[in-house]
């Protein structure tokens, strides 16, 4: 028997399916929620860790090492009986050579095979002979041969560049800046052993040595500006012999003091400055058989690098004391210890120098970053002749049996270290060690000083000062909000701080540097009395309302008491900033500046931490009032509830119950808002000065990393040291991060389950 169906049953078989419908859509939802904020998560996670890998894969290079590799090896015809070598050099592209022989005869060849370009011979006069020779620098190419009959020439291998069919041509050619002529050193026409010189602008000295006797003649040439006439002025000055024969002679660029080495353990000091006088004998090796057996300048002609018959290597300079200089050990190297070191010649534009020993090795030094790059054998003999490029990428090696070999050398950052890096450095022409950073100069000589210490302190000085201006604020404000303030207040307060975030950084960056900062240097009295008095006062206001009669307390409802402090921090910031002028006349003579600087010898400078403070502690004190409040408002009610009909006061409920079990949230506010602090960029560039230094004092400024990175960053050449360096600093600041929010999320997982009882 059919049944036909009631309009109830089919009301309710539609509600049955609509039901089904909507778990399935629902069961669907939740699936693709999970599933969505599952690849979110890991896409971030991976996100992070490509860009942990990006800056790893540009930092690692820096801590490559170097290499040699020769090329090729080819024995000139033309360079078969021209005689011992006495320099050997290249151009700028490493494609062309030049090799002068103790003969006079000097050739420009191919450094790829070895042909021969050019062949020229100096101007020696007849019955003379080569003596003696020096290269003044390897930038200026000029170099000097002392004669047999007390006089010398001095030449300049120069090199033209031309591209004709769109193909780099290079014509090398030999000058004579001072004339072909030879000029006189040694008046009485005596062999110079040794020979060396130096120019400054229009001044030259030159300098010879005869035996034990030194000849010293300086040259200063002058332009008339009205005829163009040049006229020359030659004086020979006297200098101090030494015990023993002279052995080399070296001269500064500055033409400052002059290093005279006979030999044994000393290096003798003349001022040139002062007439040559003879200022000190320093011992430079010590021990019993170690001696002396080469040394050379470093790169600018500060550093004296000096190598004694044992292998070991020291670099020396200048150091100013108390009304006098005095030539100090600054670092050693030892890595060629066992044989003596024979030559010691620096690279052109990089504080790295080459050290050759009777073994045929070449040993590749950097002083900044105090390491031994690399020592390898180039020949089984002592080599004859050797010469680095200008892009100190390729090496040119004369041996003993006439051949030479050409090398390819891969030494692309050897300023980085650890110790150069992180530790203390002893810098060229500093008083002694320090934490520096300074990346560029307008020198090419000049030393990179890349220590990472002064930004990374930088950057937690800046966050220390924002964080203790914004900590104690914004968590003191999150707990009134949250526990003691009216709701209707509430929701007028929390969206108006929290807007505050909003507002762009460089914004804050822009008031602080050109607003704040000249109004802090004007009114210092008055932000140090503010700071003081505020919260005097708003605990006496506080007071005297409690001693208030109830009928006058009564008349402000309840959680809106806070809305009376506003007047009381207008009239105490007034009452400051009128009594500025007045405090700074009657404790501080008048300004407050001078007197930190000259009577407590507290330094201060207009853009300076508590700026930095200030203006990024207003950035940072919305981000952690946020999630604060968010923390505290959301402790259970019957926690609070229970509290208070136990008996507690709402100060103790607040402090024994709420503040413990928001104490989670709180602490990773407080960490997030570090995160802030510490990754903050156009804050801290645009009002500390970005001065990287390492001083707490609160009236000095400061350089981040941040701020560095942004500096610095669109002026480096991409792949350079300087380039990565700037990587490693973004590496720096992201392990940084990355182990400050691990350590806070661990604290805040023992916090809750600590509390998670109440």
């Amino acid at each position: 028997m059919n049944m036909q169906s009631s309009p109830q049953d089919t009301r309710i078989d539609f509600d049955t399916k609509a039901m089904q419908r909507h778990r399935k859509v629902r069961h669907f939802k939740d699936h693709f929620t999970r599933w969505y904020v599952a690849v979110g998560g890991l896409g971030v996670i991976a996100a992070i860790l490509l860009i942990f890998l990006y800056l790893l894969s540009e930092v690692l290079p820096l801590f490559s090492g170097a290499d040699l590799e020769e090329r090729t090896r080819y024995q000139p015809a033309w360079a078969a009986n021209s005689g011992a070598p006495l320099m050997l050099a290249m151009e700028e592209q490493a494609e062309v050579g030049v090799r002068l022989a103790d003969s006079g005869q000097l050739a420009f060849f191919r450094t790829e095979d070895g042909s021969l370009i050019s062949e020229q011979q100096l101007p020696i006069p007849d019955g003379a002979q080569i003596t003696s020779f020096n290269m003044e620098s390897p930038t200026s190419r000029q170099f000097v041969v002392g004669l047999s009959n007390g006089q010398v020439i001095i030449g300049r291998h120069d090199y033209r560049v031309t591209y004709p069919e769109d193909r780099r041509l290079i014509t090398p050619s030999l000058a004579f800046p001072y004339g072909s002529e030879p000029l006189t050193l040694d008046e009485q026409g005596r062999a110079l052993d040794n020979v060396t010189m130096r120019v400054n602008g229009d001044n030259m000295a030159l300098v010879g040595s005869v035996g034990r006797e030194l000849v010293y003649t300086r040259i200063s040439s002058r332009e008339n500006l009205m005829t163009g006439e040049v006229s020359v002025d030659q004086q020979q000055i006297p200098l101090a012999p030494v015990s023993g024969d002279i052995q080399k002679v070296l001269v500064d660029p500055l033409l400052q003091w002059m290093y005279v080495f006979n030999g044994d353990q000393y290096v003798n000091v003349y001022a040139l400055r002062q007439d040559g006088a003879l200022l000190e004998r320093y011992p430079v090796v010590e021990g019993a058989g170690r001696k002396v057996t080469a040394a050379n300048l470093l790169l600018g002609g500060i550093s004296l690098i000096i190598g004694d018959n044992q292998g070991n290597l020291s670099q020396w300079f200048m150091v100013r004391g108390e009304g006098t200089s005095k030539l100090t050990l600054v670092r050693s190297f030892d890595a060629q210890k066992g044989t003596a070191i024979t030559d010691i010649r620096g690279e052109e534009r990089r504080k790295v120098f080459l050290a050759a020993d009777e073994q045929g090795r070449l040993g590749f030094y950097n002083t900044t970053a105090h390491q031994n790059l690399m020592v390898e054998p180039v020949d089984d003999q002592p080599v004859a002749a050797y010469s680095i490029g200008p892009r100190a990428a390729d090496l040119l090696v004369e041996h003993a049996d006439g051949q030479i070999s050409a090398w390819k050398v891969d030494n692309p950052h050897p300023e980085i270290s650890w110790s150069a890096l992180w530790g203390k450095v002893w810098y060229e022409s500093y008083a002694e060690p320090d934490y520096v950073w300074q990346s560029s100069s307008g020198s090419s000589e000049f030393e990179p000083k890349l220590s990472l210490a002064p930004l990374t302190f930088g950057t937690l000085k800046a966050a220390f000062y924002a964080m203790i201006l914004a900590t104690p604020l914004a968590i003191a404000a999150a707990v009134y909000t949250a526990y003691f303030m009216a709701p209707a207040m509430r929701r007028k307060v929390k969206p108006i701080i929290e807007l505050m975030e909003a507002l762009p950084t460089v914004i804050l960056g822009f008031l602080a540097g050109l607003w704040l900062a000249p109004f802090l240097e004007a009114n210092l009295p008055g932000v140090v009395s503010l700071l003081i008095l505020t919260p005097i006062a708003f605990l006496a206001f506080a007071f005297a309302w409690s001693k208030m009669p109830e009928k006058v307390r009564f008349m402000v409802p309840d959680g809106w008491e806070a809305m009376l402090l506003v007047p009381v921090l207008l009239v105490i910031g007034w009452f400051c900033f009128e009594m500025s002028i007045y405090l700074e006349a009657w404790f501080f003579g008048g300004d407050m500046r001078m007197y930190l600087t000259h009577d407590l010898g507290i330094d201060f400078d207009q853009r300076n931490a508590l700026v930095v403070g200030l203006a990024m502690g207003f950035a940072v004190i919305p981000t952690i009032y946020s999630i604060a409040e968010d923390a505290v408002f959301s402790v259970p009610r019957h926690l609070t509830q229970g509290s208070l009909a136990l008996g507690a006061t709402p100060w103790q409920t607040m402090s024994r119950v709420v503040i413990l079990t928001a104490s989670p949230g709180i602490f990773s506010a407080v960490m997030i808002g570090m995160g802030r602090a510490v990754g903050e960029t156009m804050i801290v560039l645009m009002a500390t000065g970005n001065t990287a230094i390492m001083d707490m004092n609160i009236f000095e400024g400061m350089r981040t990393l941040s701020a560095n990175i942004a500096v610095e960053m669109p002026e480096s050449e991409v792949g350079s040291t300087h380039y990565r360096v700037l990587f490693l600093a973004a590496l720096v600041l992201l392990s940084f991060t990355f182990v400050m929010n691990t350590l806070a999320e661990l604290i805040r997982q023992r916090l809750r389950k600590k509390y998670a009882s109440l």
